[in-house]
Order: structure tokens, then sequence, then C-alpha cells
């Protein structure tokens, strides 16, 4: 228990995150912040630790997500008798599995690698996808919410538009306690991977997401966060110097390479190559979301510019600056 209004559940998930947190909040009607992952071990320990606070899941009257990921919708669909399932609009578009949006993904993440220079072997989008259909909620939302909503029965809480580690990602802000339930936005330890993403149906440009994540980050000192309350590891209370400490991090992180653009000209799958060369094989999809999150920012700095170059785009810094 973080204090009388909130408690902490806690389930295991077979990822390597570990342990994912889930919160009930007992405002004027117990609501559940996410919903840990779809498993046998992750339910069990759920109804475990729901009974210790004489709770049961029937007393859970809404459920609201942080964001789409599975370890964070994984058992909502034990909870069929609640009235109100809330979250961003991208994340209904992973619970009911869209066919217009994954065919679209689908096809854009295609497209991406083959300007990225990707080699086949690495191109295992459908199995992400597959992994996080197998291990997410049976269900879907019945409203969506966004920056600024209240939901109704927790009129103290405020919701905050947070993507980057997803752009489905929300934050909510209990302005009476001052508590904040981060999700995956800020967490103790370590910084969150900022996702590489497809754009919405019908939009051209894919979503920046360490670009986002960042501005995400500085929105939080507007506001006077107490305990921050997230979806990994421990509780902490906030500090602005967190934050400046993590954005200066990535801001070195992006210096470094911006010295290998500097002597190479380099597309997306070299960098990657080069600055995770002993985990890029294994964890492809998040060593690249963490390359295209530093070209992006080097990118929108002005530091270096993209060109095509027999299909597949490349990089090199700006010939305005001196070194």
């Amino acid at each position: 228990m973080t204090h009388q209004l909130i408690h902490q559940i806690t389930v295991p998930t077979p990822y390597a995150v570990g342990d994912v947190h889930c919160y009930l909040y007992m405002g004027e009607k117990v609501t559940l912040f996410d919903a840990g992952v779809n498993t046998e071990e992750a339910w069990e320990a759920f109804q475990q630790q729901l009974k210790e606070i004489g709770l049961e899941s029937s007393d859970i009257k809404q459920i609201v997500l942080t964001h789409h990921h599975p370890d964070h919708t994984g058992l909502i669909e034990h909870f069929r008798q609640v009235e109100a399932i809330y979250g961003h609009p991208l994340t209904d578009l992973w619970l009911k599995e869209d066919r217009e949006y994954f065919q679209h993904y689908f096809a854009f993440f295609d497209q991406l690698y083959d300007r990225f220079d990707v080699p086949h072997q690495f191109r295992k989008i459908d199995k992400t996808v597959e992994n996080a259909f197998k291990y997410q909620g049976n269900g879907r939302l019945t409203e969506t919410i966004l920056e600024g909503d209240v939901i109704p029965g927790l009129p103290s809480i405020t919701v905050i538009e947070t993507p980057g580690h997803a752009q489905s990602h929300l934050s909510f802000y209990d302005q009476t306690s001052g508590s904040l339930i981060a999700g995956d936005h800020l967490l103790k330890h370590i910084s969150s991977n900022p996702i590489l993403e497809a754009p919405l149906v019908g939009e051209e440009e894919r979503p920046r997401s360490l670009i986002n994540y960042r501005e995400a980050m500085k929105k939080l000192k507007n506001y006077k966060i107490g305990e921050v309350l997230p979806g990994h590891g421990e509780t902490f209370h906030f500090n602005e110097k967190l934050i400046d400490h993590r954005l200066k991090r990535q801001e070195e992180r992006a210096e470094h390479v911006f010295e290998y653009i500097k002597e190479h000209r380099a597309s997306p799958y070299e960098v990657c190559r080069y600055l995770f060369p002993k985990h890029y094989e294994k964890q492809f999809g998040l060593t690249m979301s963490e390359t295209i999150g530093q070209l992006d920012y080097l990118e929108a700095k002005g530091k270096i510019k993209s060109y095509t170059e027999e299909g597949v785009l490349k990089y090199s810094p700006c010939k305005t600056l001196s070194y």
C-alpha cells in the first residue's frame, strides 16, 4: 500500500523486464490502473493480493490503461463486470487487433526496413506483434481519453499524454496527493526505451519517439509531483534532477552517434550495429528503436542530415557545422 487511496499489486511477466505493477485506486469508484499480463501466474498473483486487501475482482468498477503494451493490458478479460475501460485511442487499435491498422503496420515496417537496409533475418515485426497478441487482454476500450480529460469517479485525477515509450502512453496525476501513476514513462533506475512505431492509417510521417519522449518528460516539471508510482521497479519521490539527468544522458549518447556519423556515411542498420555490437542480433527491435531515436534527435538539432543512396537511407554531418 502506497497510501490510503492507492494499493500496489505486483504480478510476474514472461519478459526480461520482470514484474509489473498495477494500482488500485480507492476513489468514488474502485479503479484499476493497468492490468498486468495475460498468464495464469499473473492472474493467481493478482487474486491473492486482492484478497489480502479485502477485495474481490467484482469490486473493481473500472479499468484505466497507461498504454497498449501487453504487460499492462493482459488481465482485462477477467473483469467482464467493469462499467468502463479507459485508455488512449491507439490502445484500442491493439486490443481489438484492428485489421486495417495492422495491414498498414506491417507494410510500413517492410518499406522502412528496406530503406534502413536491414537484413531479412532481423525483420521479425510480425513475430513481435504476434507475441504481443498472445499476452494482451481480450477486450476493448469503452471510452478513449486524452490530455486533460477527467475520469468518471476520479475527479482529482488529471490525464497527461506522455508519448515516447509508446505513442499510446498516458500518465495520471492526482492533484490532491501529488502522486503520479507513471506506467513506463518514468522509472527509478532506468530510462524507458522509446519504441519505433508506425504512423496511424492516413498519416505519412512516423512518430519521432525519442523526441516525443523528451518533451513528455519535460512536461512533468509543470506538475507538483510527489510520489511516482511506476509500472516497474520501486516507487520513488519525484525530483526534477532525474529528468535533467535522463535528458543529459540521451544527449551524450547522441553525441556518441554524431562522432560516428562524422567519420562514416552510414545507414540506420550500420549505426545500430556500431552502437550495439553485442546486442543488436538478439534485441533488434529495441536496439533499432534506440538508434533511430538518436538519429532523429541529431537531425532535429541540425547536426546531421539524411539522404537516399540507391534506395537506402543514409546520414551525414551537416556541412554548415564546424568541428
